[in-house]
């Protein structure tokens, strides 16, 4: 992965999609209560809690919403049940879509997803017709402009991460998914803050997407993601971020 920045692409949808994702806490919640119910109510041992509750107080959940939700997930308080569900699609020029969702009820959820595909050049593939493209990773997005790249390669490596894109706007640290906290603890201790980190889908090759092919993409993932079901969407797009400056 070295060599290609994603960077710079993963600032730019990030910067989209920020005052949208801080203005509601539906997602963050829902992930929340499913990770508490999957593997309990402790963060210290629920990787994926733990996971889900930082990144709630990124977007400044207060912290009786979180419990809340973790007690809906442990059953101390009444919840709905979720259940996660991953569509796989294609959209313009052909790229391959991963969509993550959380929903009680499947059948509104790939109502939405279709009707948003058709209308925007997508359409919803079979269980499997994408998936294989894709490697699910840690990745953590850190801005050059805090860290220098000796220092943040050194405290990733060494603390087992697979790899360090770097570019002169920021680096990218990709781990294999049980290493992934492992990595953000020798961060953390080596006072490295990061923009962004999250469990991801991350494609094994990538296809350019350029001029209006990558409006109408970036289109398509922007309304599929404001989707309430809709947890996460990936894709194996190379987007020409130039060029979508103004988008």
């Amino acid at each position: 992965m070295a060599g290609h920045s994603k960077w710079k692409q993963i600032k730019h949808k990030k910067a989209l999609t920020d005052n949208r994702r801080a203005a509601t806490w539906t997602k963050k919640i829902r992930e929340i209560t499913v990770a508490a119910k999957e593997g309990g109510g402790d963060p210290a041992g629920n990787p994926r809690l733990r996971l889900a509750i930082d990144t709630a107080k990124s977007v400044n959940m207060p912290n009786e919403n979180i419990d809340r939700a973790i007690k809906k997930g442990t059953g101390e308080l009444e919840g709905v049940n979720y259940e996660e569900i991953t569509y796989e699609a294609y959209g313009p020029a052909g790229v391959a879509i991963m969509i993550d969702t959380l929903t009680d009820n499947g059948n509104r959820t790939v109502a939405d997803i279709r009707r948003w595909l058709s209308r925007n050049g997508g359409n919803l593939g079979a269980s499997g017709s994408v998936a294989w493209m894709f490697d699910r990773r840690g990745q953590i997005s850190i801005d050059a402009s805090s860290h220098d790249e000796e220092t943040v390669m050194m405290a990733a490596l060494d603390a087992g991460a697979l790899d360090v894109d770097t570019s002169e706007d920021g680096y990218t640290v990709y781990t294999e998914v049980a290493d992934f906290h492992a990595v953000q603890d020798a961060l953390r201790a080596a006072g490295i803050t990061w923009e962004d980190a999250e469990l991801a889908m991350i494609p094994k090759t990538e296809i350019r997407v350029e001029g209006a092919d990558a409006e109408q993409l970036l289109k398509l993932l922007d309304l599929i993601e404001e989707l309430d079901d809709v947890q996460k969407v990936y894709t194996n797009a190379d987007l020409d971020v130039d060029s979508l400056a103004e988008v």
